[in-house]
């Protein structure tokens, strides 16, 4: 597993995502996640959801079922499946912009539902999902294993996770490690990046049992061609931009490094991007600590 030399604490996370709410928003757009391109010839914007698609294909989910999405971003992708799917989406973000561009989104919607809450001190009570989905999250939370053992604890007997998670390639070089994906999480606020191996370890010893995993990682790549086609774009034509990279005191303008680092990582094999689906056993009992 890899760690940024800096540890990243929870209060990080969310002011990243509150200080480049209108960065994200205008590079990554609504859902703030990868985009799955099967054919090659997808927009972006149906690349992206492509990937909620694939996953929602993988969970087989079905009108009238609970589904806790983890770290939900602006609730686009909620409002996809809800709409989609007839699934009840409560979303969960630590970051208070997200929460309100989320919840100006649903619109009161009787579907959608969005708190601010850490996952690892969550509130839900057991057994309280048929479905917990976390699309690029599980990589801001320092306790992976807690990460699961939550999603193990309020699912019902029988539901399924799903994971789409940035993975680091097992046997990563020292030079991999320092000049790729080291920084990579440091300047994303990621607590680590665990390898698939890991996360297939994490699920197994919560109590689920692995479906599948898919390595998605040719497919999701171009993602990063586009954004940073788009901050390049927008250096030259906004001049916000420009003075965010330029103000010493902007904490996260380092994050427009890793916009490169990414692409290198991604074409060099070092780092991988997976999706996971397991379930909870029907009469599963708490695994042994």
């Amino acid at each position: 597993m890899i760690t940024p030399r800096v540890p990243q604490t929870v209060q990080a996370v969310a002011d990243h995502y509150d200080e480049l709410d209108p960065f994200y928003r205008e590079v990554w757009g609504d859902h703030v996640h990868h985009g799955l391109w099967l054919t090659g010839r997808e927009s972006p914007a149906d690349a992206v959801e492509a990937l909620i698609a694939c996953l929602a294909q993988e969970l087989a989910l079905r009108p009238g079922q609970n589904l806790c999405d983890v770290g939900c971003g602006y609730g686009a992708t909620a409002e996809y499946l809800a709409k989609r799917f007839g699934v009840h989406v409560t979303g969960v973000t630590l970051s208070a912009e997200q929460l309100k561009q989320a919840r100006l989104r649903s619109g009161g919607a009787p579907l959608l539902t969005f708190l601010r809450q850490d996952w690892l001190e969550n509130g839900f009570a057991g057994n309280a999902f048929d479905c917990v989905i976390a699309i690029e999250s599980s990589e801001h939370m320092a306790d992976k294993q807690g990460f699961f053992d939550e999603a193990f604890r309020t699912l019902r007997d029988g539901g399924r996770l799903g994971v789409c998670a940035w993975l680091a390639k097992t046997g990563a070089t020292s030079w991999e490690e320092r000049h790729l994906l080291e920084p990579i999480c440091r300047e994303g606020r990621l607590a680590s990046m665990g390898t698939e191996a890991e996360y297939r370890g994490w699920a197994i010893k919560a109590g689920f049992e692995i479906d599948t995993f898919h390595d998605l990682t040719g497919r999701v790549q171009r993602t990063w061609t586009i954004c940073a086609g788009r901050v390049a774009r927008l250096l030259l034509t906004d001049r916000r931009y420009r003075r965010y990279l330029m103000d010493a005191r902007a904490k996260n303008r380092v994050f427009a490094l890793s916009l490169l680092r990414i692409r290198v990582a991604y074409a060099t094999g070092s780092m991988r991007y997976g999706l996971l689906v397991a379930h909870k056993p029907r009469d599963a009992r708490p695994p042994v600590q």
